[in-house]
């Protein structure tokens, strides 16, 4: 992508509106605790304090709106006394720049680093390093210091207070990660009415795993029907898979075609219940005709073989789906699963015990080639050159430009330049609105206290529909804040809006000096990928071929493991799309044909999944060769994408070919266990070709894509001719 086309993308990302679902609720509760920390200030201190008071209770309620699976109220804590913190420390080094500028530095530093273990910890991290720069200019001794902290902190526990007597929608993240996982597969089941070899995005899946761990005091007060049916919608999604595919389910066209699209359009009824009942916590009801195609006719039935045996299962799994429906919260508790997905409760460390974690997270980030080492390095580089160029400036308020730096950058190209778009574009049309209302009421303490509450819960109520919407409201907030400390609008509008513009081209020049591109990085997530989708699916293979407990729970592991190595490949790629950088490893359509391919690799894996025999069933012996096989090819071939060789499968097709043998004397077993290896092994070959870097792979591709060309114009054609 050319630096034009992604600079209009910057643009427009940054500019667009995000739907999403308003929670205006959420908003009130959260500017109340502004107004109760705001009025009191005001009324028997100053506004001096009402502003620290405000800064305080605002970070932490912004920062209850992150998407986290703690409990609010321990966010709201704190940020708050993580910004108390940053105060007092902030101003007793904020008599000189020779002091001062290193804790920026490493204060700005550590918040970088913060992203080590999350994105929800590097944007409260960055939070709490631009609202000190503006907090630390309040106080005028190190008593009043102190003060001003602990208000600050008082604003997180107000906040805190306010989720723990007005608790809204409680598990409310938790219900909606568990809704989206069961609305994804019922999605899944309706494209796969019209499409047998859709694609599975497994992120809904893994979001509601993540959100599943909980603490030992969460899960003392969690509700029952957050407990089991992300394991149904794990075993149902392969189930649905195998049902649907022509080559080892239902026939391409006929009776059974018409049963499987039946069948998989009642399994997305019945799903979309089932999340419908736990996102609201009421019980759903299912339509009748979906209940009534749920029922397989020992006489009449029209699927065979596999496709029947996946029909059976599927309806067996969609019964606890309808009593999950049926039940909620609102009829007792409701039944878990059986299975290792039901009955292990993940667990979430407590705060204390997450201290190694997060620091194990940390060190392995410090390294020269990590994204989050390299934001790190420029977020201390900017914030610290942006204070310095500021203070030097005519101009007051200096602390705006490396507020705006960090509250815009992020460790990837795209996000940090749509940000200081939308924030530049937000800071104009907030403070022109807020300038207007300043200049037509006049000055009055009180009248911008409650005009910044208002701003506040405008902030809130929109932090989730794009940035530039959250942050126009926000700038109206800071100058509301300033006006009722007594600032004349003429000093401030402008200041804020130069400072703004450059603290936003310090954080754009930061990444042009010292970036972190993806898209070098493709070819090893590609590898990593690869070799974990062969790591999972050799494990199902060894389930067929010794059926016990060890054997599944390996493919268990397996299978998250690569759902971990899909989405770090998605993530880069999808960095890479919008970085203005020539590909050096794999080109566009290179990675775009390697990821379809593996895509196919992977669904072959989920497919053979859907029937794997219980611990004691009769073993497949022909399978544990060819996992052998499978599993020491992928791993050398995820060395050879990494160096840039072209990638060979001389043992899966060796591993293949006796299985065939073995078939044809009459010893193997499995016709479709050993049609999906088939599956498996053209996937491979794809990959191959779309990884392969010989001139003739190359002039083969380029004739591919000729001919495509010419299909599609020879297409287009046609249509205009009728």
């Amino acid at each position: 992508m050319t630096w034009l086309r992604a600079l209009r993308e910057v643009v427009r990302s940054g500019l667009t509106i995000e739907e999403t679902r308003l929670e205006p609720l959420l908003a009130l509760r959260t500017a109340v605790g502004v107004a109760i920390i705001i009025g009191p200030a005001l009324w028997l201190a100053s506004p001096a304090y009402a502003a620290s008071a405000a800064l305080g209770a605002y970070s932490a309620g912004a920062a209850t709106f992150q998407r986290t699976w703690r409990p609010r109220k321990v966010i709201a804590l704190g940020a708050g006394a993580g910004l108390a913190l940053s105060t007092f420390v902030g101003y007793l080094a904020a008599g000189r720049l020779v002091t001062f500028l290193p804790l920026l530095a490493a204060w700005a530093f550590v918040a970088g680093m913060a992203w080590a273990v999350g994105s929800t910890a590097g944007i409260v991290a960055a939070t709490m390093v631009g609202s000190m720069l503006v907090t630390i200019t309040l106080p005028t001794s190190v008593g009043r210091a102190l003060e001003h902290a602990g208000v600050i902190a008082l604003g997180g526990v107000v906040q805190a207070v306010l989720i723990l007597l007005f608790p809204i929608r409680r598990w409310g993240a938790h219900r909606d990660a568990l809704a989206d996982a069961l609305a994804a597969v019922a999605d899944y089941a309706r494209r796969l009415r019209h499409d047998p070899t859709a694609p599975f995005d497994p992120e809904p899946l893994m979001t509601a795993r993540d959100a599943a761990a909980v603490t030992p005091s969460q899960a003392r007060t969690r509700p029952s029907v957050l407990h089991g049916p992300r394991g149904l919608a794990e075993r149902i999604l392969p189930v649905v898979a195998a049902l649907a595919d022509p080559d080892v389910g239902a026939p391409a066209e006929g009776p059974g075609r018409d049963r499987a699209r039946e069948l998989l359009d009642a399994a997305a009824e019945v799903l979309d219940a089932a999340a419908r009942a736990i996102r609201r916590g009421t019980p759903a009801e299912v339509p009748p005709g979906s209940t009534d195609v749920l029922h397989v006719d020992e006489e009449h039935e029209v699927l065979e073989g596999p496709a029947r045996q996946a029909a059976e299962r599927l309806v067996e799994l969609l019964g606890e789906a309808l009593e999950i429906a049926g039940i909620g919260d609102a009829r007792g508790k409701t039944p878990t699963p059986p299975g290792p997905a039901g009955a292990q409760i993940l667990v979430r460390p407590t705060l204390f015990r997450l201290v190694p974690v997060v620091l194990r997270a940390v060190r392995r980030e410090l390294r020269q080639d990590s994204p989050v080492f390299r934001h790190a390095v420029r977020l201390a580089a900017v914030a610290t050159l942006g204070y310095l160029i500021a203070a030097r400036l005519p101009v007051g308020h200096g602390y705006w430009a490396p507020i705006a730096s960090v509250m815009v950058m992020r460790p990837d190209f795209h996000r940090t330049y749509a940000r200081a778009v939308a924030r530049l574009a937000g800071t104009l049309a907030g403070v022109g609105l807020a300038t207007a209302v300043v200049r037509a009421l006049g000055p009055d303490a009180y009248v911008f206290g409650a005009l910044a509450v208002f701003s506040a819960g405008l902030a809130y109520t929109l932090i989730r529909t794009g940035y530039a919407y959250s942050q126009c409201f926000t700038a109206a907030y800071v100058v509301f804040l300033l006006g009722m400390g007594g600032q004349a609008w003429e000093q401030t509008v402008p200041e804020r809006v130069v400072l703004t513009l450059l603290g936003g081209a310090l954080a754009m020049l930061a990444y042009v000096v010292f970036p972190a591109w993806e898209t070098p990085r493709l070819t090893g997530r590609l590898a990593d990928w690869l070799a974990a989708d062969g790591r999972y699916t050799a494990a199902v293979l060894r389930s067929y071929a010794e059926p016990t407990r060890e054997h599944h729970a390996d493919m268990r592991k397996a299978l998250l493991a690569s759902r971990e190595a899909r989405a770090a490949w998605q993530e880069t790629y999808d960095q890479a799309r919008q970085e203005p950088v020539r590909p050096t490893g794999l080109t566009s359509r290179e990675a775009q044909e390697a990821q379809e391919a593996l895509q196919g690799f992977g669904r072959a894996a989920m497919l053979m999944e859907s029937h794997v025999p219980r611990a004691g069933k009769r073993p497949v012996p022909e399978a544990k060769r060819f996992a052998e096989a499978l599993e020491a090819d992928t791993a050398q071939a995820a060395v050879d994408v990494r160096e840039h060789r072209n990638p060979e499968w001389e043992r899966v097709e060796e591993a293949l070919h006796a299985w065939e043998g073995s078939a044809a004397a009459g010893d193997g077993s499995s016709p479709a266990l050993r049609r999906e290896a088939e599956l498996q092994k053209q996937a491979l070959e794809d990959l191959a070709t779309a990884v392969s870097r010989t001139p003739l792979e190359r002039d083969v591709g380029s004739a591919r894509e000729e001919r495509r060309v010419r299909a599609a114009a020879a297409a287009e054609d046609d249509g205009s001719d009728r």
